[in-house]
C-alpha cells in the first residue's frame, strides 16, 4: 500500500537529490506540489520545515502499519536542572531555537524525562529520518538472520541479489555491506550534482532491474573488500534490496511485522520508495518522534519483545561496537550505526536527525531538526554538547538520591 502514487519522472528525481545551482525558489507558502519541483537541497528554511514534516506527501511512500496495541511511554520525573528559571532551561531553549530543533525527547529507563516540540511540529506528526533509517535497515538484516532468511553475514551478497553477479560486488559479503567496506567506488557529496548520491536518483534505470541494482552494478572497484571504509547511502539501499529478496517481503511490511506492530509503536510510519516501488533503505523513513524514541528503547532492550529476541543473541553488541575506523574524528562505524569510545552510539541523518543511545545510563535521546545545511560540524558539535549536558544533569541527580 502506498500513500501517494507520483510518477517518478527524471525531473522529479533531479529535484529531489541533484542540487540546482542558482535555482530560484518560489515565493509562496510551501506545499507538496511546489516542493516536488525543487531540489530539497535548495529548499528555504520554511520549505525545509514543511517538507520534512510532509515528506511522504512530496514523494511516494509505503505505509508501515502499526498494531492494535501501543507501548506506553510513561511520564518520568522532569529533569530538575531544566526547571523554569534554572540556567539549564535557558540553555535548552537557546539550543532548540538556534539549532532549528522541531522535536526533542529524552527517555530514561523507558520513561519520558523531557519532551519538547517547536516550529509548528507536534507529537501527532511524522518527520523524515534521512539516514537514521540506515540503523533500522541494519536491524532488519539482523531480524532476517534470526528468521533464517539470511543464512550468514559471511554470505556473498550476490547469493541474494543475483542481478549484481558480474559486477564489482561479486566478492562482497553481507558483513562488508553492513560496515560499508565493500571496496566499491562511491562519492557522497550532497551539493555536487556529479557525485554518485546525486546521479543515483536521476540516471535511467535499466529495464527489468531494480532501480538500486541498476545503478550500483555499474560501479567500479577501488579497494579489496573489507579494507576501506567509505560512507555510501547506495550500499544501504542495497541492504534493503537484499532483505526484500531474502524475505520475499517489502521492507515496510517486514518492519511492521517484526518491530512496529509487536513492539507497540504509537503511529503508522511510512518509507519512501524509488522508481521500482521499492523502499529506499538508506534514508527517508517517516515516523513520529515518540516512535523514533521507542525504537531506541527497543535497542536498549536488546531487541526483545515479550521475552523473545527479534534479532540473534549478541546482535546489538556487535552492531553498535566499532567494526571499522572512519574518517570522522570521535566516531567509529558498526553495522550502520555510528559508534563512540564511551560506549554510546548514534543513528544520524542529515539536517540534524538523531537517535542517541547510552546503554549505561539507560538513556535515549531522539532529535528531529531542520538544519539549513545538510551537514555542519558546528551544529553537530553543539548537539554533542547538549547531549553531554543532559547526561551530566542525569548523573548529578543520581548522585544526590538517598
Amino acid at each position: 500500500m502506498t500513500i501517494r502514487r507520483i510518477a517518478w519522472t527524471a525531473a522529479t528525481l533531479a529535484c529531489w537529490w541533484a542540487p540546482t545551482v542558482g535555482a530560484q525558489t518560489p515565493e509562496r507558502s510551501p506545499d507538496a506540489a511546489s516542493l516536488r519541483r525543487i531540489s530539497s537541497f535548495s529548499w528555504t528554511q520554511a520549505q525545509l520545515q514543511f517538507g520534512f514534516a510532509h515528506w511522504d506527501e512530496v514523494y511516494p511512500a509505503r505505509i508501515i502499519q502499526r498494531g492494535p496495541s501501543m507501548r506506553p511511554l510513561p511520564a518520568g520525573k522532569p529533569i530538575a536542572a531544566l526547571a523554569e528559571g534554572m540556567p539549564g532551561a535557558q540553555e535548552l531553549e537557546q539550543f532548540i531555537a538556534k539549532q532549528k530543533v522541531t522535536g526533542l525527547i529524552v527517555l530514561q529507563d523507558g520513561a519520558v524525562r523531557l519532551e519538547r516540540y517547536a516550529l509548528g511540529y507536534s507529537d501527532s506528526g511524522r518527520w523524515v529520518s534521512q539516514s537514521v533509517a540506515k540503523s533500522l535497515t541494519s536491524t532488519l538484516v539482523g531480524a532476517a538472520l534470526k528468521d533464517g532468511f539470511i543464512k550468514s553475514l559471511d554470505d556473498a551478497i550476490t547469493q541474494y541479489i543475483v542481478d549484481l553477479r558480474g559486477s564489482a560486488y561479486d566478492s562482497v559479503l553481507v558483513r562488508q555491506l553492513l560496515t560499508m567496506t565493500s571496496g566499491v567506488r562511491w562519492t557522497e557529496a550532497y551539493t555536487d550534482s556529479t557525485s554518485d548520491i546525486a546521479r543515483f536518483y536521476r540516471e535511467p534505470v535499466t529495464p527489468g532491474l531494480d532501480a538500486t541494482v541498476s545503478y550500483m552494478r555499474r560501479l567500479s572497484r577501488e579497494a579489496p573488500p573489507g579494507t576501506k571504509w567509505v560512507y555510501k547511502t547506495g550500499e544501504t539501499h542495497l541492504l534493503g534490496v537484499l532483505v526484500a529478496a531474502a524475505t520475499g517481503q517489502s521492507l515496510a511490511d517486514y518492519l511492521s511485522a517484526t518491530i512496529w506492530k509487536p513492539y507497540g509503536m504509537e503511529r503508522a510510519a511510512s518509507w519512501s520508495t524509488d522508481r521500482s516501488q521499492h523502499e529506499l533503505a538508506g534514508c527517508c523513513l517517516q515516523a513520529s518522534l515518540r516512535d523514533f524514541a521507542r525504537f531506541g528503547q527497543f535497542v536498549i532492550d536488546g531487541g526483545r519483545i515479550g521475552g523473545r529476541s527479534v534479532v540473534p543473541e549478541g546482535w546489538f553488541e556487535a552492531a553498535t561496537k566499532t567494526q571499522v575506523a572512519t574518517s570522522y574524528p570521535g566516531f567509529g562505524y558498526g553495522y550502520q550505526w555510528w559508534t563512540r569510545e564511551d560506549g554510546t552510539f548514534d543513528a544520524i541523518g542529515i539536517h540534524g536527525q538523531l537517535i542517541h543511545i547510552d546503554p549505561a545510563r539507560r538513556l535515549v535521546v531522539a532529535i528531529n531538526s531542520a538544519w539549513p545545511e545538510a551537514t555542519s560540524p558546528d551544529r553537530s558539535a553543539a548537539r554533542n554538547r547538549m547531549i553531554a549536558t543532559l547526561a551530566a544533569m542525569l548523573d548529578a541527580e543520581a548522585k544526590v538520591k538517598p
